[in-house]
């Protein structure tokens, strides 16, 4: 399997998985187990104890304090093993506690660890919450995995088999008929355990569907409201609870069967095991002490034995989740360092595409033997409609996806051949919607550069035009943004990716509308910023307002993953090509979907006089 230098190794298969976690803290489970054996026994020998003083007491001939005085070893026995049984669990108990939280971390740790180390196009196919959520669940599934095992169906085989042995002392054909009692009741615990399952999963995905319809509808209130759409919404809920109950009842209606199951099984045992004891008594095989034991160990191993479905169902589920956890996140890496990869700084910035071949699946090409040089320190726009190539030429750079074929290099090295660190750590994004962390506003733009001090950090809010907003906030660079900056406006979380990019100062800048989300003047001052972090910079700008990109030292017009233009805004519309119908045709300064033949056909001079007259009407 495929795996990202420096991931951990982790087992694909569930059981492999938890015992991965376990051989760490081989030696405090080993202790774990130890008592909790010591604590089973303790508490199923109690009842050979009492039969023991009872016993002497029936031997007695009469009421003395002698009597009492020759029970002073079965009485010491007994406390002994009261004593033990409480020590023995609570130490279990104590470490129980103690690593369970570490475990826990341990697996999220690892599991959060693989997980960085998948490819942009694993990301966008799996939802953050989920993938979240799934590394909370297989972390949980573990550690309760592991305690199952040991707290309980451990103490379990350990009661059985030391009340066999004690009925077997006490007579043979007792220990026989517990026996078949309980491999018959483990046998069909199971069984009964995975029918169920099937059906507990369903209700708990019915119950999951129901929870995020109501998320769904809660989240978009603001439009039921506005559309009149309360009843509306109120009845999709009822149909979802109509599911849900159906399937809950189902689950509920299996369930039931197995507590008709224990609760009759218990009975069986009860009653069988008093009447043969008592009937061994009267035949005087046993006497009172043993029948006393026989009839204590029934009624201890039913409450180990009690809900042992249930205990299969739990455990199903908590290796149901590692499955979970374990197939989707556990998975190879799509994109790897190379064997040997190396990491030199980019000291000029010069992008090269060498015969480049790419597509997002093998029928459908992107692009096919693209090649294009951008020079250190060129001012590069790209254009063109959506689906043109422009965002994947900037994918690629950045490496979010491999090529199939050809080469990507800058300053002469093949992308592939440097540390997808070392390539990150020296390209910047400002991305046409970023997310921001919800940490502190300080925190968000210092991200840029971990070592920059306050100071560097209120400087480059000042040239975002960040720093006048952020001090008219109460807490100013103390403040929480909010999950992905939501307590932010679109401008002000632009604002604050470009003063966390202006800090990392990179060799090379990628702009995708880096300022669309701004008003005009702060646009025009924030990009008049950008011009003078451009200087010695490589840059590639992504735009759909081709005024932002008329001033650049180069503009690329991408079609179909062809780059059917390359030129100065000056030497492109003198051309009266593809870039002069896309400047003619804008709207509002914006690239419109398409164009139609005979607008294309227009000279800018003449649409301006088309669209006087109704301008001249609005008004």
């Amino acid at each position: 399997m495929q795996r990202a230098p420096g991931a951990p190794v982790l087992p694909t298969t569930p059981f492999r998985f938890v015992w991965y976690f376990v051989v760490r803290y081989r030696w405090l489970y080993l202790v774990m187990v130890l008592f909790e054996t010591a604590h089973a026994t303790c508490g199923i020998l109690l009842p050979y104890a009492l039969g023991k003083i009872i016993k002497g007491v029936t031997a007695a001939p009469a009421h003395s304090a002698a009597v009492v005085a020759s029970l002073h070893a079965p009485l010491l026995l007994f406390v002994l093993l009261c004593v033990g049984e409480v020590l023995c669990g609570r130490i279990s108990g104590g470490i129980q506690i103690r690593l369970g939280p570490q475990q826990r971390q341990n697996v999220t740790r690892a599991v959060y660890h693989y997980l960085q180390h998948h490819s942009f196009r694993y990301f966008s196919s799996n939802f953050a919450g989920a993938l979240a959520h799934r590394i909370s669940d297989t972390a949980t599934g573990v550690t309760a995995t592991i305690w199952s095992l040991i707290t309980e169906f451990w103490p379990v085989v350990i009661v059985f088999t030391v009340s066999i042995v004690l009925l077997a002392n006490a007579h043979a054909h007792l220990a026989i008929f517990v026996s078949v009692w309980a491999a018959l009741f483990i046998g069909i615990s199971y069984l009964l355990a995975r029918r169920c399952q099937p059906h507990a999963l369903k209700a708990a995905a019915a119950r999951s569907e129901t929870t995020g319809k109501v998320v769904d509808s809660v989240t978009n209130l603001v439009s039921v409201r506005l559309f009149a759409r309360l009843g509306f919404e109120r009845e999709l809920l009822e149909q979802a609870f109509s599911s849900e109950m159906k399937a809950i009842r189902r689950s509920n209606g299996y369930n039931e069967r197995v507590r008709w199951f224990q609760f009759t099984a218990a009975a069986v045992l009860k009653a069988g095991v008093l009447y043969y004891a008592l009937t061994l008594w009267g035949q005087g095989q046993i006497g009172v002490g043993e029948f006393v034991m026989a009839v204590s160990l029934a009624l201890l191993i039913i409450n180990e034995a009690r809900n042992l479905s249930r205990r299969f169902l739990d455990f199903f589920e908590y290796i149901g989740n590692v499955a979970n956890g374990v197939d989707t996140i556990i998975r190879p890496h799509d994109l790897v360092d190379a064997p040997g990869a190396i990491a030199p700084p980019i000291r000029h910035g010069k992008i090269e595409f060498r015969e480049l071949d790419f597509g997002y699946t093998a029928d459908k090409k992107v692009f096919e033997g693209l090649n294009v040089t951008i020079e250190a320190g060129q001012r590069v726009g790209l254009v063109g409609f959506s689906g043109s190539g422009k965002s994947t030429f900037v994918s690629l750079i950045l490496r979010l996806h491999d090529a199939q074929g050809g080469q990507i290099l800058i300053d002469g090295v093949d992308i592939r051949d440097l540390t997808q660190d070392a390539l990150h750590a020296q390209l910047s994004l400002i991305p046409q919607d970023p997310s921001l962390f919800h940490r502190t506003l300080m925190d968000n733009i210092r991200y840029g550069r971990l070592d920059a001090g306050d100071a560097e950090v209120i400087e480059a809010a000042k040239k975002a035009y960040a720093h006048e907003f952020i001090e008219q906030i109460r807490e100013q660079y103390h403040s929480m943004v909010g999950e992905r900056g939501i307590k932010l406006s679109g401008g002000q979380r632009q604002r604050i990716a470009i003063a966390r990019v202006i800090l990392k100062n990179a060799p090379v800048l990628i702009l995708d509308e880096a300022t669309s989300s701004l008003d005009s003047i702060t646009e025009k001052a924030i990009q008049e910023t950008l011009d003078i972090e451009m200087k010695g910079k490589t840059v590639v700008v992504v735009a759909h307002r081709l005024s932002t990109i008329a001033h650049l030292d180069r503009i690329l017009v991408f079609d179909h993953g062809r780059i059917v233009e390359d030129g100065t805004h000056a030497e492109l519309l003198a051309r009266q090509g593809a870039y002069y119908r896309l400047w003619s045709n804008q709207a509002g300064g914006f690239l419109p979907d398409g164009i139609s033949s005979e607008a294309g056909a227009q000279a800018p001079e003449t649409r301006a006089g088309a669209m006087a007259p109704a301008r001249n009407r609005a008004a």
